[in-house]
């Protein structure tokens, strides 16, 4: 990474690094020190990533808490789940551009790994343990803020407290005294990096919805929101 790179994404993080091999180390995946030959674990990000999603944890749970006083510790976690999610992360990884400064091995490279969502949630995590080390607590709140917090809180603030399609759809079944929900993956398509899912939810072995994902999640919510949509509308017409 050139200066002019490294000020680049400073200042797309917002943070400046007093020792700038934090900010190389978050960025550096496994995959190269593999085919480098290293054997030490400080050669790469997976513990930047560990101590990430700690952090992470904390800083969320402390602004949830300290935001919504009057939430229930059910709502709180439903808030949290989305706020932290591997979808955030990857949207938030993508709007750092983060994908473009990975340091990855040549297997990885040719396989797309740049645009892996896994891995760009990953090197999200890593940034934050590297900003977390490099500047405390306080430089780590400031980040977590900036660049997930604050966007999702503006575009799905009043869906943070709310279950998931998943859950509500497992909670309506309940009151319908029906089956559980399962869900079955009937279509894969697309390069290894960039795969493609359909997912149908079925309850009792008959269909309900079926809907299409970049991600298996994000099919099978997909799904769920369209049975969902399926059933109340079957309630309140009976």
């Amino acid at each position: 990474m050139t200066a002019a790179e490294r000020a680049d994404l400073e200042a797309a993080i917002g943070h400046h690094f007093e020792d700038p091999g934090r900010l190389v180390r978050a960025l550096t995946h496994s995959s190269l020190r593999h085919e480098l030959g290293g054997t030490g674990v400080a050669d790469d990000n997976e513990q930047f990533e560990f101590l990430g999603d700690a952090v992470l944890g904390l800083v969320v749970c402390e602004y949830l808490v300290s935001s919504y006083p009057d939430w229930s510790v059910g709502e709180l976690n439903r808030a949290r789940e989305r706020l932290v999610s591997e979808r955030s992360l990857h949207a938030a990884a993508l709007r750092l551009d983060l994908g473009n400064f990975l340091k990855l091995g040549r297997g990885e490279e040719k396989t797309g790994g740049r645009e892996k969502r896994g891995l760009l949630a990953d090197a999200y995590e890593a940034i934050l343990a590297a900003v977390y080390l490099d500047g405390g607590l306080p430089a780590a709140v400031g980040f977590v803020r900036r660049t997930l917090v604050e966007t999702v809180v503006r575009d799905e603030g009043s869906l943070l407290r709310e279950p998931d399609a998943k859950a509500a759809l497992r909670d309506l079944l309940f009151a319908l005294n029906r089956g559980p929900a399962e869900y079955c993956v009937v279509e894969e398509s697309g390069p290894d990096h960039h795969k493609n899912f359909v997912v149908e939810v079925r309850v009792g072995g008959r269909a309900l919805a079926s809907a299409r994902g970049d991600s298996k999640k994000q099919a099978e919510l997909a799904a769920a929101r369209l049975a969902l949509e399926q059933l109340r509308e079957g309630t309140s017409e009976a």
